[in-house]
């Protein structure tokens, strides 16, 4: 048996060195831009996929997803519900701005104190990197057009946090279903 695997050995060996006309190395595949994400939720998703995400994180007893529609055009809807994330039991209000089916903006809105604003500020500095402070309690982190900010406000003890993912050009966009007001 070792007899045949030292003949064998130089075939084999053999048919591991490359040919000497290689082909040239594939070019690097350049990486996707970066998409916000915060809590599965994402911009640009289908109506119907945001929907389910917020449907299975719905807190139990607390009203259903709820969204409206604009009064001007059914492209555009707002929809709102109190969500709890699995992962770590942080809920919040879930909000978001639907415009020709895809989600445009996301707003989760939470209350408590201190800890809470200090608790946002580390998960989120961990999840984009460090932010861009835009003003006095607010943060901001852009990739591309799209957009994440943290937004705290205070008094006395308590805090309201709002974190909001939106895409500039998307936003936009809103503007063709708004009626412009005529000068008087």
């Amino acid at each position: 048996m070792r007899l045949v695997a030292l003949l064998l050995l130089p075939t084999l060996l053999n048919g591991q060195t490359p040919p000497a006309t290689s082909a040239p190395a594939a070019p690097t595949p350049v990486a996707a831009p970066v998409r916000p994400v915060y809590r599965g939720f994402g911009l640009a998703v289908p109506y119907s996929e945001f929907t389910a995400r917020a449907r299975a994180l719905a807190l139990p007893g607390a009203p259903p997803l709820v969204c409206n529609t604009s009064r001007r055009t059914a492209q555009l809807m707002e929809c709102g519900l109190a969500i709890r994330d699995p992962a770590d039991s942080v809920r919040y209000y879930l909000g978001a701005f639907v415009l020709e089916g895809r989600v445009a903006l996301l707003s989760f809105g939470d209350s408590g104190g201190t800890a809470l604003v200090e608790r946002v500020q580390r998960d989120l500095t961990g999840r984009y990197g460090r932010a861009h402070t835009v003003k006095i309690g607010s943060w901001e982190w852009r990739f591309g057009r799209e957009v994440v900010r943290l937004t705290w406000r205070g008094r006395g003890a308590a805090r309201w946090i709002y974190i909001a993912l939106w895409d500039d050009d998307v936003m936009a966009r809103i503007g063709r279903y708004a009626k412009k007001r005529t000068a008087r």
